[in-house]
């Protein structure tokens, strides 16, 4: 809600209490009717991100729940993408969380753990090491055409954290690697702020699309603007020409095309994800095909939209990206994972389980090379 709704929010709830549960006035019947009409009318014409909460908990105690479990998996064929009885192999696990990956040029895999505030980088070989530090709980990461790191910046808006007052840092846009380069890119809309920002995808000349509830764009020269309607977003991406932008949109993709100065237009249902679950990262390869995270696995669409198939994964995913020294290894991150002992990564009620782990499979498709992302 925005300010003006929490306020009217709240004069409802001082006139329950003054009146009690029963309403006997014909006068107080309207009063009140007026009131939630307001309501919904501020939430209505409020910008989508930011019916987000920022810096959820404030001290109380929230039921996160644990991830699912691992499961037993076989992948089936589909045609130039996958081979059948191709399998997945663990390349990471560990409790500090791990998203937004992305495939470097070595073929090695960057991702962010927001909340030790760092990105690592994961070798061919599954070494792993510290490639940024102090990225102010970065989440979702890209490579800009200058090899310039650009990650959505979380703050303190985690909901694990258990913050007496609202998070007053706000979440952005910015460069965070090289050191020497860090620049903030974004931060508002309109003087309003972005929200819990979940995915980004940077364009060959530096303009940045993402999502936050709805779906954003910031130009080379830092304007940001809304784009799309009636979207409930998570992952982000654009096609190998640049030409189509694809968003997630619950169980189904949409996309737009692309015009001059990162205008997007044509607003249109692209796929539906025939497997079930709702659509969280992207990744497209050479072909032009898009790969969809969701619960069930990795659902496949060709150029124009139609369903190709699913790879199933060992958990439910989130993050999707090609690398390898060829670059026909596809990354996926899965939630949670299992200690030095086999057992299930859990943490007691009330704490937020941010146990993740990386998976790795090999492709026939081959990912896309003109982009990072």
């Amino acid at each position: 809600m925005t300010a003006n709704s929490f306020a009217v929010a709240a004069e409802v709830s001082d006139l329950e209490e003054a009146e009690g549960t029963e309403r006997t006035s014909a006068h107080d019947r309207m009063r009140r009717m007026k009131l939630v009409h307001l309501i919904a009318l501020g939430v209505c014409l409020s910008v989508p991100v930011l019916a987000q909460e920022q810096g959820r908990g404030r001290g109380a105690q929230q039921d996160f729940g644990q991830p699912q479990p691992a499961r037993p998996v076989t992948v089936t064929a589909i045609p130039g993408v996958v081979a059948a009885g191709a399998t997945w192999t663990q390349a990471w696990a560990g409790t500090d969380n791990a998203d937004g990956i992305l495939g470097t040029p070595d073929g090695g895999l960057l991702f962010a753990q927001e909340q030790p505030r760092r990105v690592s980088r994961l070798d061919p070989d599954n070494r792993v090491s510290v490639y940024a530090e102090n990225t102010n709980g970065a989440g979702s990461l890209a490579l800009d055409a200058k090899g310039r790191l650009i990650a959505v910046q979380r703050t303190c808006t985690d909901p694990g954290l258990r913050l007496a007052s609202p998070c007053a840092d706000p979440p952005n846009i910015s460069i965070i690697h090289p050191a020497a380069e860090r620049k903030l890119l974004a931060d508002n809309l309109q003087g309003k702020p972005l929200g819990r920002i979940n995915d980004a995808v940077v364009a060959r000349d530096g303009g940045v699309y993402f999502t936050s509830g709805g779906a954003f764009y910031v130009s080379p020269a830092g304007d940001v603007r809304a784009i799309g309607q009636n979207l409930r977003t998570n992952g982000v991406m654009l096609s190998p020409d640049e030409k189509t932008l694809y968003i997630t949109n619950g169980g189904t993709v949409v996309a737009f095309d692309v015009g001059a100065n990162g205008v997007v237009s044509n607003q249109r249902d692209f796929a539906k994800l025939e497997a079930g679950g709702n659509g969280d990262g992207l990744a497209v390869d050479a072909a032009g095909r898009l790969y969809v995270t969701s619960a069930p696995g990795v659902q496949v669409f060709a150029p124009d939209g139609r369903y190709l198939g699913l790879i199933p994964t060992p958990r439910n995913v989130i993050s999707v990206a090609f690398s390898g020294p060829d670059k026909k290894t596809l990354y996926v991150v899965g939630g949670g994972g299992v200690d030095a002992n086999g057992r299930e990564m859990t943490t007691p009620p009330g704490v937020r389980n941010n146990a993740k782990s990386i998976f790795r499979i090999p492709m026939i498709a081959e990912g896309f090379r003109g982009r990072a992302k």
